[in-house]
């Protein structure tokens, strides 16, 4: 009889902290904004960094071709908060120290990501 192979849940795949990680820095950094940026661009980049979380987890889920699909989605997630921690730091709404250590978290997502699609093609 084959020993029977126990599917890893999607919670415990790295992407998954990463992610998970970048959600909790964010939220850490809220009581440095400025109260003017808190409920704009800060929580459109907190609502991504959720989506980021929400597209993982449906990802792990998802069927082949789905898959594929999702993974793109994912990946422009991650450049869409790119671009808003980089407007974020460049209207002094977080200083260069926060930006980098978001957009270090933000780099190793977008490998993991990219790793992920060419697996999958």
């Amino acid at each position: 009889m084959d020993p029977v192979v126990q599917k890893r849940s999607v919670m415990d795949i790295p992407i998954f902290h990463k992610a998970y990680d970048l959600y909790k820095l964010l939220h850490r950094y809220r009581r440095r904004i400025p109260k003017g940026q808190r409920y704009t661009l800060w929580l459109k980049c907190e609502n991504t960094a959720i989506l980021l979380i929400e597209t993982v987890l449906q990802i792990g889920y998802a069927r082949d071709e789905e898959r594929l699909r999702l993974l793109y989605v994912l990946s422009s997630q991650v450049d869409l908060l790119k671009v808003f921690i980089r407007l974020s730091q460049e209207t002094k709404i977080i200083d260069l120290k926060q930006y980098q250590e978001i957009q270090t978290i933000l780099q190793e997502i977008g490998r993991m990501v990219g790793g992920w699609i060419k697996s999958s093609i």
